[in-house]
């Protein structure tokens, strides 16, 4: 199991990428609290997809060169017109809590944004092993 894409398009796909990756992280020797983290941190990004671009893909691959795992979500949604200002908490563009990407952030290790208004984003977070 190196990697398992699912397109989200509503909230069962949401709960599908969530049960994926916390099946991976478990499979992969994550401790109990840690596969939670990487689930919460799934289930934000994949909610995303789903609330903010119309839909996207879900990806959560087990990393090689280091052990770990990175979760990637794709869209060709609206973009992020300002990303530092989307990774502060109580930021949100939809009326929510604004702690879905600032909670991403802390509950991974690594995260990086691309993100073109107009075109789409692309976020890649990783957790070491």
């Amino acid at each position: 199991m190196n990697k398992i894409s699912v397109y989200v398009a509503g909230e069962p796909n949401v709960a599908e990428a969530v049960r994926t990756a916390k099946l991976m992280a478990s499979e992969l020797g994550f401790a109990r609290i840690q596969a939670y983290y990487i689930a919460t941190a799934a289930s934000e990004l994949a909610a995303n997809l789903f609330i903010h671009a119309d839909g996207g893909m879900f990806e959560v691959s087990a990393l090689t060169d280091r052990p770990g795992l990175e979760l990637v979500v794709t869209d060709h949604g609206p973009g992020i017109a300002d990303i530092e200002k989307a990774l502060q908490d109580g930021y949100s563009t939809a009326g929510g809590l604004g702690c879905g990407l600032p909670g991403v952030q802390r509950l991974m290790d690594e995260m990086d944004i691309n993100s073109q208004p107009g075109q789409g984003t692309v976020v890649r977070a990783r957790k070491w092993l």
